[in-house]
């Protein structure tokens, strides 16, 4: 299935990352395509943000490739696998783990190569203005038509 949605600054970016995520349980994976200054990362410090009991500083994964944080359900993991040479090195970080255990938020899903989980959903941002941007969400797996449908 696939749902587009027009985003027209970076607050509205941040509303629909709030959005979604109180909709995200343990299991959940959330893949973020787009090129580099899409908003991937904006989107994914924005949803972690809400989820947490307490405002915490949100770095960027690009060097550490993985970040994790406590949940108020379970760990949150945001990784960013720009720098993969081969999809093992996403499974000695123990994300094939995470996807079962945790919410996991990926930027550059495409390193996972066939690694990647059938359950994801999958967003591609795409810059569309200044500030605007295009979101495409795409997901085969039936348990994520609810959680869209809660967003429109």
């Amino acid at each position: 299935m696939e749902r587009t949605f027009d985003l027209n600054s970076p607050e509205a970016t941040a509303h629909f990352a709030q959005s979604l995520a109180p909709l995200l349980e343990a299991g959940d994976v959330v893949f973020l395509e787009g090129p580099i200054g899409a908003g991937k990362t904006h989107f994914a410090r924005s949803l972690i943000q809400s989820l947490l009991p307490a405002p915490e500083d949100i770095p960027s994964p690009t060097f550490t490739i993985v970040q994790v944080y406590e949940g108020p359900d379970c760990e949150i993991w945001h990784s960013d696998l720009y720098r993969l040479s081969h999809p093992d090195e996403a499974i000695e970080l123990g994300l094939d783990e995470a996807f079962e255990d945790a919410i996991c938020l990926v930027e550059w899903p495409d390193r996972l190569g066939a690694d990647a989980p059938d359950k994801a959903f999958w967003m591609t941002l795409e810059t569309t203005g200044d500030d605007t941007r295009r979101l495409t969400c795409r997901w085969s797996d039936p348990a994520w038509n609810s959680k869209i449908e809660a967003l429109a």
